[in-house]
């Protein structure tokens, strides 16, 4: 008896769940249609012929460079309003924008907040902001870049920290 109360009671919420979803935004019906516009295109369309693959090996190869330890580069400035360039430093490897991120930028977690009254908590999970290992919550986007330049005083090469754009280059370029 107390096996069927159970069924008979798991199979009420599982059709009453349905009818405490809300119902669709004009955004979630927008979604669907493009949804159901783009796998019609792909089924029309199909996929590209690529037989070759050159650009996926290409920054395969960009990428094992970049890995490479100790690879010299040049870092020069980029003067917008002029369109010259100007050596800044001798530098070690490309330089990573201030808004690079070692952790993902959001995580998965679970919430939990307090009713009010006679009413139960509210439960869920929620995509949020992570901080950094620092603490810090990095920004999505910011114009500084971070650079290892050489130290002409030393052989030491410390990160340097530049706003203006800048070009990071492995070999020198000409300057006027």
């Amino acid at each position: 008896m107390r096996t069927k109360l159970l069924f008979v009671s798991v199979l009420a919420v599982l059709i009453a769940l349905p009818a405490c979803a809300p119902p669709p935004t004009s955004s979630d019906v927008q979604r669907e249609r493009q949804e159901k516009m783009v796998s019609e295109g792909a089924a029309q369309a199909g996929m590209p012929a690529i037989k070759n693959w050159r650009e996926l090996k290409m920054l395969k190869d960009i990428y094992e460079l970049r890995d490479q330890t100790g690879l010299v580069t040049y870092t020069y400035i980029f003067a917008e309003m002029t369109g010259k360039i100007t050596f800044f430093c001798d530098s070690i490897g490309y330089g990573i924008p201030y808004a690079t991120q070692f952790s993902a930028s959001e995580s998965m977690q679970r919430f939990s907040i307090p009713s009010s009254g006679n009413a139960e908590r509210q439960h869920g999970v929620q995509r949020l902001p992570q901080a950094e290992p620092n603490g810090l919550f990095t920004p999505a986007s910011a114009e500084g870049t971070w650079v290892l330049c050489k130290d002409p005083g030393s052989k030491e090469v410390r990160p340097t920290y530049l706003e203006p754009r800048i070009i990071v280059s492995q070999f020198k370029l000409k300057t006027d």
